[in-house]
């Protein structure tokens, strides 16, 4: 019989100790990550070609997508779109500066959602009230209705 030993066996010292991946790095490398990589692509480029905006513009646009040598861009209202417009030829040469293929320009309006208006309470009627409201009714009734309902009581 072999004596034995308290010791634990040695880990070689080239291998590192692992450690959990973040999940956005995971995400990444599944065949499913296209449409992810895509937008964070998106989201880059909009922050690139940003600074080429007109300064009033640049807070009610953003750019959707590029593809087929498009560039479509997303306004918040009509007279943006109109603004952006008139801004093509330099967002698509801004466009171009980084790199695309850039030979048009599409601007889109999208239709805001209202907000939703509060449910509000109705608050209780006071005693003061609810009489002169059945005051001002009786006075709107036809008196012959009113002496037919006095009789009967």
């Amino acid at each position: 019989m072999s004596p034995m030993s308290d010791s634990k066996p040695k880990r070689p010292q080239s291998r590192r100790p692992s450690t959990p991946r973040i999940a956005l790095d995971a995400l990444m490398e599944d065949s499913a990550a296209n449409p992810i990589k895509r937008a964070l692509w998106l989201e880059d480029l909009d922050l690139r070609l940003r600074p080429y905006l007109p300064p009033s513009l640049a807070a009610h646009a953003r750019l959707a997508n590029f593809e087929r040598g498009r560039l479509v861009y997303v306004v918040d209202a009509p007279v943006w779109r109109a603004k952006l417009r008139l801004a093509a030829p330099e967002m698509l040469d801004a466009a171009r500066s980084v790199g695309l293929k850039a030979a048009e320009l599409v601007v889109k309006t999208t239709i805001p959602q209202p907000a939703a208006a509060p449910v509000r309470q109705a608050k209780p009627l006071s005693a003061a009230t609810q009489q002169a409201l059945r005051a001002a009714l009786d006075s709107l009734r036809d008196p012959d209705e009113t002496k037919g309902r006095g009789d009967a009581n």
